[in-house]
């Protein structure tokens, strides 16, 4: 789920930055391998440091508050759920190569969650509900409220009302203008009235590790907070379908109001990437026609 589409001019960030903030900051790793890992991101920049560690940098200004925030959580997070999250291993400082602040992390083994990498679709999309619930029912308290720092995810819809508009109007005759309108209108009239709890907010198969065919491990928090939890719905769209998108929805003990908030974001995500609107990824066009085409298939309450 793309953050927002006002982007900075990019930070060059390749091994040969990464391996001199090692030898300054952390001599000890100096003599370790520093290769860019495949698939890095579009929000930070990752690294293969040595065998069993990372090092992550945010690609630009918007994603830097996210570094202090991970460092501070993920410990806390870690021991509340049921499969491995990222473990912060030390934290970067700004310098004169590089302007924020910056992580080590564990290396976690896996791959990335496409579908024939995964043996049983239903089982995985129970054992996602399972770590999301755990998730949402650990101890919120003090936790990062939406803003800036996630790009207002479990917050109100709302923030991106005149976008999604913008996007059906440069779309035109090339989808269902009235059924995207009316997915998202009835998003928009589903307020959240539970109190704050944990999200991800960006549950995505690029954030989600398979190993030996099954769910391992989930990844990259930089979207974190505590609020409402729909936004990380929208995996039932973008990764399941038909049984596997049903197991999701029956796994995961929340009302029909917040699963149209959930279609309300994936309705948002796909319309903004498939208008092109700025700041999205042009990569990402043909994909985000599919994933407009399930949820809007998909409009019923579960």
């Amino acid at each position: 789920m793309p953050n927002d589409t006002s982007r900075e001019a990019p930070v060059v960030i390749d091994a040969a930055l990464v391996r001199t903030l090692i030898a300054a900051q952390f001599p000890q790793w100096s003599d370790l391998a520093i290769e860019p890992v495949r698939h890095g991101g579009w929000d930070n920049r990752t690294f293969h440091l040595g065998d069993h560690m990372t090092v992550r940098l945010p690609s630009g200004a918007s994603y830097a508050a996210q570094v202090l925030k991970e460092q501070y959580w993920l410990p806390r997070l870690a021991p509340q759920l049921p499969l491995p999250i990222p473990e912060p291993v030390a934290l970067g400082e700004p310098d004169e190569h590089y302007p924020w602040h910056w992580s080590v992390y564990r290396w976690l083994a896996g791959e990335t969650a496409k579908r024939e990498r995964i043996a049983d679709l239903p089982q995985f999309a129970n054992d996602l509900a399972a770590f999301l619930t755990a998730l949402q029912g650990a101890d919120a308290t003090g936790g990062p409220v939406p803003g800036a720092h996630n790009f207002h995810r479990g917050g109100s819809l709302s923030v991106y009302d005149a976008q999604t508009r913008q996007a059906i109007a440069v779309l035109g005759g090339a989808i269902d203008t009235g059924l995207a309108t009316a997915v998202w209108d009835a998003a928009l009239a589903a307020a959240w009235s539970g109190p704050p709890i944990w999200l991800h907010g960006d549950v995505a198969s690029g954030n989600l590790l398979v190993r030996d065919h099954r769910l391992s491990a989930v990844i990259d928090f930089g979207t974190c907070g505590v609020g409402d939890p729909a936004c990380d719905l929208a995996i039932a769209w973008t990764l399941f379908e038909g049984e596997s998108r049903q197991s999701f929805k029956a796994a995961l003990p929340l009302d029909p109001a917040t699963w149209a908030r959930g279609r309300g974001w994936t309705v948002w995500k796909a319309l903004i990437v498939y208008a092109g609107l700025p700041g999205t990824n042009p990569l990402e066009k043909e994909n985000a026609k599919h994933i407009l085409g399930e949820v809007l298939a998909d409009d019923r309450d579960p």
